[in-house]
Formats: structure tokens, C-alpha cells, sequence
């Protein structure tokens, strides 16, 4: 009688340890892309003065030096327009190259091999997904950044004749985010230094800033040569910010395509550098 007497127990209640935890997971797993962003963006302050430097400095040296230096030899101008205008895009459109390599290169590296954060951020509720994405939207907003301060100078020196002159910082970004995805599939698969940064800048990088169109017309190009700045998202972006910026005329079947070069290359990055971090980071 006693038993049957006894003050039932309390009910169980449904907030288990286990249960908060997951609620826990839901914050990063629906931000998960954000909070990544945020911490390479915080991750920043290590080298923000270079940053910086790069922001503004690199405009005024390469504006000067280019635009009013090696101007003053073009005086006929390139294409109907001044020399500053038809070099300032694709300086806007090599600016953003130079941050997405610069970017998706040993930072990627260190973040699986010095400084494994990504494997960190794995073990928590964010997914290899969520980094890639994190990782690219980072580069996405420092590219914008940057072009955008880059476009606003090119103003103050007269540069860009065309009210859709803005749209360049557009072509600019969409250029430097699919050399930045193409790059990162590739830095995501390295697991040893030997060397492959430098060979990729040396190699890569650097041959597509001089044979793209950057500093002259690519038909001045030896015919053998020009394949290369026919495949080159850095020929394409910076003609797209010719377009935008002084009114370049092409057929707008060429201007679409070179959005869509550019736009595919990007997917195409992206999908592969999530299939290199989803097959090291669940091994």
C-alpha cells in the first residue's frame, strides 16, 4: 500500500543532454558559411596592413606608372580611347586575380596541413560544404573591396567615361572568384609542400597577367600566343570591364559567352574543390 501511496516520479523531461547539443548544432548548420567567412575575415588582422597597401597603394603605383608613365608613349590612345582607359580595367580585373591566388593558396594549404583548422571546424556541426562556401565568400567580399576602392580611384583619374562603368567591378569580382575556385580545387588536394605554389605563380598566374590583354590588344600577339588569351578568365573579365567601363564594341553573343566562360569556370571550380575537401576532411 505504501508503494501504491507514493508521490508519483516528476515526468521525464524531453531536454536530454543530447538533445540540447543538437540544438545546439542548428545555428552553425544553417550559418555555418557565414561563420566561416567571419573567422578568415578575422584572421585577417595578421596581415591587414598589406591588405590595405595592396587596397590603396597598388592602385596609385600601377595608375601612375602605367597610365600616366607609359601613357605618355601611347599618345594615339588604343582602340578609339586613352591609353588610362583602356589599361584601368584590366588593372581592376588583375587586381582581383592577384587577391583570389593570393588567397587560395597556403591559406588553403595551412588549413589542412600547419594550421588544420578545417578539420576543427569539421568535428563541429559545419559541414566541408559549409567551409568551401565559407572560404569563398571571404574571397568574394575582399575582392569586392578592393576592386571597389580600385574603381573609385580610376574616377578621380578620369578612367572611366561610361555611366555602366560600375558593372566593371562586377566583371572584375566574377573574374577573380573563378580563378579563385579554379585554384582552390587544385591547393585542395596538395598535402606536401614541393614547391607547387611557386611553379602554379610562376607558371599560371603570371603568364596570364602578361598574355591576356592586360597592357595591349591581344592580336598584338604573336598568332601562336593568342590561344592562350583566348583561354584566359582574365582576358574575358577584363574585355567584360572594357565594355562596362569606356564602351568597347563586340557582338553581345561574345560578351554573353564571356560571362558564361567566366561563370563555368567558377561552378566548375567550386564543385571540385567541394569534392576535395568533402574526401579529405571524412576520410
Amino acid at each position: 500500500m505504501s508503494a501504491l501511496n507514493q508521490t508519483p516520479a516528476a515526468p521525464l523531461t524531453a531536454t536530454t543532454d543530447a538533445e540540447r547539443a543538437l540544438a545546439a548544432g542548428i545555428a552553425p548548420r544553417r550559418w555555418g558559411s557565414w561563420y566561416v567567412a567571419e573567422h578568415r575575415l578575422r584572421g585577417m588582422k595578421g596581415y591587414l596592413p598589406d591588405a590595405i597597401f595592396q587596397s590603396f597603394g597598388n592602385p596609385l603605383i600601377y595608375l601612375f606608372a602605367l597610365g600616366v608613365g607609359l601613357a605618355s608613349l601611347v599618345p594615339q590612345g588604343v582602340g578609339g580611347v586613352t591609353y588610362l582607359q583602356f589599361v584601368a580595367p584590366a588593372l581592376m580585373a588583375t587586381a582581383a586575380m592577384t587577391i583570389a591566388a593570393n588567397e587560395t593558396s597556403y591559406p588553403i594549404m595551412a588549413g589542412f596541413k600547419w594550421n588544420p583548422i578545417f578539420f576543427a571546424m569539421n568535428a563541429a556541426p559545419i559541414s566541408p560544404a559549409q567551409i568551401v562556401n565559407g572560404t569563398m565568400i571571404q574571397l568574394a567580399i575582399r575582392i569586392v573591396v578592393t576592386v571597389a576602392i580600385y574603381f573609385g580611384i580610376i574616377i578621380l583619374f578620369g578612367a572611366v567615361p561610361s555611366p555602366a562603368g560600375w558593372l566593371a567591378i562586377i566583371a572584375a569580382t566574377l573574374t577573380g572568384m573563378a580563378i579563385g575556385a579554379a585554384q582552390a580545387s587544385y591547393t585542395s588536394t596538395i598535402t606536401e609542400d614541393k614547391g607547387q605554389m611557386a611553379m602554379l605563380q610562376r607558371f599560371a598566374i603570371t603568364p596570364l597577367f602578361l598574355f591576356s590583354g592586360t597592357f595591349f590588344p591581344l592580336e598584338q600577339l604573336p598568332l601562336w600566343l593568342q590561344p592562350l588569351g583566348w583561354a584566359s578568365p582574365l582576358w574575358h573579365g577584363t574585355e567584360l570591364g572594357r565594355v562596362f567601363s569606356y564602351g568597347l564594341e563586340e557582338p553581345l553573343w561574345l560578351t554573353v559567352t564571356r560571362v558564361g566562360y567566366l561563370v563555368t569556370l567558377f561552378a566548375v571550380g567550386l564543385w571540385a574543390t567541394h569534392r576535395h575537401f568533402a574526401r579529405r576532411l571524412n576520410k
